[in-house]
């Protein structure tokens, strides 16, 4: 089946869409804020993407530290280091601090030996279902020319 459309207008408008698909990065920077933002919340709500609690400490952990908040040094540096990067053809955002992976996955003292005992992951990166209904909304007013 072929449709064919001899219509300048509606011409136009397809040819408009098609090269803001091409064009992305004012979108990727949209969603790089967007998703950014989010990361901190889940630093409020102390909970991964996908809405579950992150674990709470062990008490070995708790008399360590003198406190009993979840992923929060003196600093707070992992939270206040989430940023994002857009390019032409991707989106990426993460944290910079060298122990985000190990925070965000977890690790066993049996690998890492340095560690003080085992490490549950806490995800705090990810997509979840309200940032995925933002990424979509801010996708569809870009390609409608409104962002």
């Amino acid at each position: 089946m072929s449709i064919t459309i001899d219509d300048d207008q509606v011409l136009l408008a397809l040819n408009t869409v098609q090269q803001r698909a091409i064009r992305l990065p004012p979108a990727f920077k949209a969603i790089g804020e967007a998703v950014v933002a989010s990361t901190h919340e889940r630093f409020q709500e102390k909970e991964a993407p996908d809405g579950t609690p992150w674990t709470p400490l062990s008490e070995t952990t708790v008399e360590r530290k003198g406190h009993d908040r979840i992923l929060e040094g003196e600093t707070h540096q992992l939270a206040r280091q989430i940023h994002y990067e857009a390019s032409d053809d991707a989106l990426e955002w993460g944290s910079s601090m060298i122990y985000a992976a190990m925070q965000h996955y977890g690790g066993e003292q049996a690998e890492f030996p340095h560690l003080w005992g085992d490490i549950p992951g806490r995800e705090f990166l990810g997509v979840s279902s309200d940032d995925r209904d933002e990424v979509l909304d801010t996708l569809s007013l870009y390609l409608e020319g409104g962002l």
